[in-house]
């Protein structure tokens, strides 16, 4: 699991590797990651948009941004925790994956929220280094 806290919301993640959703011999590897957001802060957050930086094996790196996650814009209340999977295809049997969230709180304020760098690993990569 990889966690990081920013401005009192902790964004934690755990990616599994999808064995029976890839195809070695195909060069396509699936991966699920599961999102954790707490808001240990004193206000409710929403998130509106995010954004992901995708490298994989080779180091290219793909961008994704859009409207919230899942279809939703979750809205936070103090003390809650918001939780999610969704999935990342990739060409190489290995990557990294981080971003960035942008959320309002209540009292109209933006702030940006780091979702921390984690691993996408798969039993196909010999050198793994991550």
């Amino acid at each position: 699991m990889y966690s990081k806290t920013t401005d009192s919301i902790r964004v934690t993640v755990e990616a599994q590797f999808l064995e029976d959703q890839s195809e070695s011999e195909e060069d396509h590897y699936v991966w699920a990651y599961h999102v954790s957001i707490e808001n240990l802060g004193l206000n409710s957050v929403q998130l509106k948009t995010r954004h992901w930086e995708i490298t994989d094996g080779n180091g290219q790196i793909h961008q994704v941004y859009g409207d919230g996650v899942v279809g939703e814009q979750p809205t936070i209340d103090a003390g809650d925790i918001f939780e999610y999977t969704s999935g990342v295809p990739l060409t190489t049997p290995s990557g990294i994956m981080t971003g960035y969230y942008q959320m309002i709180t209540n009292m109209g304020d933006s702030i940006h929220v780091d979702i921390p760098a984690f691993s996408l690993d798969s039993p196909y990569d010999l050198k793994s280094i991550h």
